[in-house]
Parts: C-alpha cells; structure tokens; sequence
C-alpha cells in the first residue's frame, strides 16, 4: 500500500467524539478549499458507522454549501432518520466554524434478490495500456497558469491511480469536441474487505473528473489552467452491484446540459469485468471569468 493511501485511510478514519458525531480533518487540495469528494466520503463514512454491518448504502444525495477550510476540522453530526426493516436512512451535517458546509442523506439496505437486468458496458481500451498521472500531467505543466499546479495535483491525486482514455481538458484547451470523457481508476494498493470503506473510496474519487465532459464541450482546460471558475453544487450516487475500488473501474461520464452559470455531469462506473456498479450524476458551478 502507498503512503498516499494510507494517509487518505487515516482521513476517512474519523474520530468519534459522541454516539453520532464524528470529527475528521482534511489534506491538501488542488484549490484552497476541501476537496467536494473528501466532504462526501468523510459524511458517508459517519452515516455508514451508525448502521447495522449487514446493511450497505445504495444511494447518496448531497448539496456543497459553503467551502470548507482545510485548516480546521470538520464536524460531522448523524441525525438517525429511519431505521425500517429493509432500509435504513441517516442525515449527515457538516460543520466547521459554526456553520454547515455539507449536507448528506445516504440509505441503506439490507442485501435481498430481485430483478436484474443493466445497459452495455462501453468499450475502453486496457486500463494498463494508458499512461499514468505521473507520466502525463508532466508533459502538459505549460499548459497550466503555474506549472507547480502539476506537483499540486499529482499529491492530491496520489492515492488512486487514475488513468485518462482520451487527452483531459487541460491537454485540448480551445478545441471543443464531444461532452463525454472516460478515465480508469483503482486505489494505489489493497484495502480491507470492508464493503463500506470501498463505497466512500469510490465517492471520494467520484468528484475527480466528473465535470470534465462539460469543460469538453467548450474547449476550456478547466479551472486548474485558470480559464473557468467551478466548484461543486451537488452530488447524488447510486450503488447497484458490488464492486472493490482497489481493482480496476471505468468512469464513463458525459454532459446533457450547462446553462446559467452551471453545468450537468452524469456518469456511470463499471467493473473491468462489465458489471454496472454505481451510477453518479452532479451539477457544478462553471463560470467563465469576465474581463
């Protein structure tokens, strides 16, 4: 297991100060606030420790309120919604200097069979056939308005290994093609068989790369090169199947809409092996800078 990821473990590893309130910290980010995917994962991981083991999370739901600051703590408090025979659900609040910054809602069920059926998995090619972050983020550092960006990014993103299908937004800046966008990723090490810790590695990564396909659709490198001014508005997943995210998953992902200021993300995440794992879908904040 890498360093990275055994930092990013720590981070979901978060202390409990009460019966429902837990406390986490934050690690360094691209843009000076905490990361949207850290919010989500660190809430889910708060709910999901309120929850009887034999129930998984089959959906989130969750709006960015405010930006987090990663120099001081966050506070994440559980109200116990429901807690039926089939189906649990929890809220989560997150605070930080007296003020909610995130708000979760995640439901969680008990395993039973049921009707199955699920759509084609796109082609992609083999994930090991595609350079890593390491080797194409370098080639593109003059790209970007400080080329310590690239050093910035490839920390933060250190844990998961993320592979790109086609070139990113940063790489085609003012050449605008179609709004879809693919990327593999798995964690940069094993982790534990604890189903849960793999659902909030996935939401964590989730928030990476989602808006990309709106960026795509106007030829603009996104806000790391300094052309656009984003930040995420909400976030919802649903977990279908079982999945682990230290093994190979497509992240497909393409944009319907942008319009007021804001742009639509949808996606789907599938195992190497064709199974449908999780849908996501997230409306962000695209503006581009005025003059």
């Amino acid at each position: 297991m890498s360093a990275a990821l055994e930092s990013l473990l720590d981070l979901l590893d978060l202390e409990r100060i009460e019966q429902d309130i837990f406390r986490g910290t934050s690690r360094s980010a691209v843009v000076p606030r905490v990361f949207g995917g850290q919010d989500a994962a660190q809430a889910l991981v708060a709910a999901g420790r309120t929850v009887p083991e034999d129930r998984g999370a089959h959906s989130l739901h969750a709006y960015f309120l405010r930006p987090g600051d990663p120099g001081a703590p966050i506070v994440y408090s559980v109200d116990r919604i429901r807690d039926g025979r089939s189906f649990t659900t929890r809220r989560v609040v997150a605070v930080q200097h007296g003020k909610p910054i995130f708000h979760l809602s995640a439901s969680f069920q008990a395993h039973e069979e049921g009707m199955d059926h699920q759509a084609v998995m796109p082609s992609a090619p083999d994930p090991e056939t595609l350079p890593t972050a390491a080797e194409l983020l370098p080639r593109h550092a003059h790209r970007f308005s400080d080329p310590r960006i690239v050093d910035r990014l490839l920390e933060a993103r250190a844990a998961v290994d993320l592979r790109y299908v086609d070139a990113p937004p940063f790489a085609t800046a003012g050449e605008p093609r179609e709004p879809r966008s693919q990327v593999w990723f798995r964690t940069n090490g094993k982790l534990a068989d604890d189903p849960l810790l793999h659902v909030c590695m996935a939401t964590y990564v989730s928030d990476m790369t989602l808006l990309d396909s709106v960026l795509l659709a106007h030829g603009r490198g996104g806000w790391a090169v300094g052309d656009v001014v984003g930040a995420s508005l909400d976030h919802a997943m649903w977990f279908h199947r079982p999945f682990r995210a230290d093994e190979w998953l497509l992240y497909d992902q393409e944009s319907p809409s942008a319009s007021g200021g804001r742009g639509l993300g949808q996606a789907r995440i599938w195992t190497a092996d064709g199974k449908l794992a999780i849908t996501v879908i997230q409306e962000g904040l695209v503006r581009v800078p005025r003059d």
